[in-house]
C-alpha cells in the first residue's frame, strides 16, 4: 500500500480524498493555493504545502509544483482527483517518471480517451457502441466530402472539437446550407480553446438522457462495472443533479452496455475509476466519451453498490489487484446528488463571499460532501461547487423524498446558492416521474 500520497486538488473532493487515505492508513499532503490555506483539508492533512498564488495556473495546474511538493514529503503517489490536471497524460507521465505513482490510467490511455476521435475509434473496435459519425477527423479542406459525409448520417449533424469537453466546442447544424461554414468556425474556436482544431461530425440526436457507466480496473487482465447514473438534468451541459441507477432503461440494452463498458476496459488495459458516458434514445446507447478519472458524481453510485471508488482506486496504484467479482456488486437501492453551488438560482453568476453560517443536513441515508464550515471565505478564483448532497433510498421515490427534505433543511448564510433551484427541481412532476431527456432543464427554465 502506498505510505504518502499527494491531493493534488481542492475543494470537497480534496478532503474526500483525504479521508480515503485515513482509512487505509495513507499519510497526506495537501498542496494549496496561497488562497486556499484555509481549507478543512489543509487543515487536516498530516502535511501541507503552498504551491502557489491563487491563480490555478500558477499553482494547481503548476506541475514542476506539484512534482516538488511530492519530492520535499517523501510521497509515493499523486491523486489528481477531478479537474486541474485530472486528464491531463503529461502530467501523468512526468508523475511516474519521477518515481511517483499517479493515481488513475496510464498516459497512453488517458490520451486515447481525451482525443474523441481516437476514443470512439477505439471503443468501435471494443464493441462499444458509438453515434453514427465521421469515423475521424473532418477533412476541413474539402467541402464536397463533408457534404457527403453529413448527407449520409443524415442532418440535423452536430461538429464537435476532438480534443474539447464541458460542452464546449459543439455546434449543431440543420441543414447543408450551413454546414462548411459551421465546421470552420467550430474548428477555429476549438484551436483557440484547446489548441487543436481537430473536429468531427456526429449524428445528432434530438432528445436523447445522458446515461453514464461507472467501472474499477485495476491494469492486470480484472475490471468491473458499478452500474449506471443518469446525469440529463443538465444546463449548458453542466450536470446540474445526477441518480443512479438510471430510471426507466431498456434491460436488455443495459446489460449489453454493461458488459461492453468492462470488455472494453480489458481490451485498453484500463488502470483504475473511470466512466462511459453516452447519449441514450429510443432503447439505444451511443458511446460519446470516457472520463479517464473520479467523476464529481460518484457518491451516487457509492450509496447504491457499498463500493469506496476512491479506496479503491488507492488500492489499484498501490498495485493491487481488484477487490471485488462482478457478482459480489449489487444495486442496493436508489441515490441522488444535487449539486451545490456559490451562485446566483436565476441567473447562475458565482456568488463567492464568507460563509457566516453552515449547516448540513443530516438522518438515515443522508450524505453532504463539502469542505465548507462557517466562517470560511469562498473565493472567486475556483469552480463555484461548494457542497454535494446525497441521499439514499430503498426506492427512487424514497431517496427523492429525503433529497427534497434535506434541501429544505440545508442552511448556507451568507453567500447566495443555487439550493432555490434545486428544490425546484425536486417537486417538478416529470422529474419526480424519471426519465427527463438533457433539455428539458433548460427549456424549463426558458434557456
Amino acid at each position: 500500500m502506498l505510505e504518502k500520497v499527494v491531493i493534488a486538488n481542492r475543494g470537497e473532493i480534496a478532503l474526500r480524498i483525504l479521508r480515503a487515505c485515513k482509512e487505509l492508513g495513507i499519510k497526506t499532503v495537501a498542496v494549496h493555493s496561497k488562497a486556499d490555506r484555509d481549507l478543512m483539508h489543509v487543515r487536516l492533512a498530516d502535511e501541507a504545502v503552498c504551491i502557489g498564488p491563487a491563480q490555478s495556473a500558477a499553482s494547481y495546474l503548476n506541475i514542476p509544483s506539484i512534482i516538488s511538493a511530492a519530492e520535499v514529503t517523501d510521497a509515493m503517489g499523486i491523486h489528481p482527483g477531478y479537474g486541474f490536471l485530472a486528464e491531463n497524460a503529461d502530467f501523468a507521465e512526468q508523475v511516474e517518471r519521477s518515481g511517483f505513482a499517479f493515481i488513475g490510467p496510464t498516459a497512453d490511455v488517458i490520451r486515447l480517451m481525451g482525443d474523441k476521435v481516437s476514443a470512439i475509434k477505439a471503443m468501435k473496435k471494443t464493441g462499444v457502441p458509438t453515434v453514427p459519425g465521421s469515423d475521424g477527423p473532418l477533412p476541413v479542406h474539402d467541402d464536397a466530402k463533408m457534404r457527403e459525409i453529413a448527407n449520409r448520417i443524415g442532418y440535423p449533424v452536430i461538429i464537435k472539437a476532438a480534443s474539447g469537453g464541458g460542452g464546449r466546442g459543439m455546434r449543431v447544424v440543420n441543414s447543408e446550407a450551413s454546414l462548411v461554414n459551421s465546421v470552420h468556425v467550430t474548428q477555429s474556436e476549438a484551436a483557440a480553446a484547446f489548441g487543436d482544431g481537430t473536429v468531427y461530425m456526429e449524428k445528432f440526436l434530438q432528445n436523447p438522457r445522458h446515461v453514464e457507466v461507472q467501472v474499477l480496473a485495476d491494469g492486470q487482465g480484472n475490471a468491473v462495472h458499478l452500474y449506471d447514473r443518469d446525469c440529463s438534468m443538465q444546463r449548458r451541459h453542466q450536470k446540474v443533479v445526477e441518480e443512479a441507477p438510471a430510471p426507466h432503461l431498456d434491460p436488455e440494452s443495459r446489460a449489453k452496455v454493461l458488459q461492453s463498458c468492462v470488455d472494453a476496459c480489458i481490451k485498453i488495459g484500463y488502470r483504475g475509476a473511470g466512466t462511459f458516458e453516452f447519449l441514450y434514445e429510443d432503447g439505444c446507447f451511443y458511446f460519446i466519451e470516457m472520463n479517464t478519472r473520479v467523476q464529481v458524481e460518484h457518491p451516487v453510485t457509492e450509496m447504491i453498490t457499498g463500493v469506496d471508488i476512491v479506496k479503491e482506486q488507492l488500492r489499484i496504484a498501490s498495485g493491487l489487484p481488484l477487490s471485488l467479482k462482478q457478482e459480489d456488486i449489487k444495486i442496493l437501492g436508489h441515490s441522488f446528488e444535487a449539486r451545490i453551488n456559490a451562485e446566483d438560482a436565476k441567473t447562475f453568476m458565482p456568488c463567492p463571499g464568507t460563509v457566516k453560517h453552515f449547516h448540513a443536513p443530516g438522518g438515515f441515508g443522508v450524505r453532504v460532501d463539502s469542505h465548507l464550515y462557517s466562517g470560511y471565505t469562498v473565493p472567486p478564483h475556483y469552480d463555484s461547487l461548494i457542497a454535494k448532497l446525497i441521499c439514499f433510498g430503498e426506492d427512487r421515490e424514497t431517496a427523492l423524498t429525503r433529497l427534497r427534505n434535506s434541501l429544505d433543511e440545508m442552511l448556507v448564510d451568507g453567500i447566495r446558492t443555487n439550493i432555490p433551484l434545486h428544490q425546484d427541481i425536486t417537486r417538478d412532476a416529470n422529474f419526480q416521474e424519471g426519465g427527463v431527456n438533457i433539455h428539458y432543464l433548460e427549456k424549463k427554465l426558458g434557456l
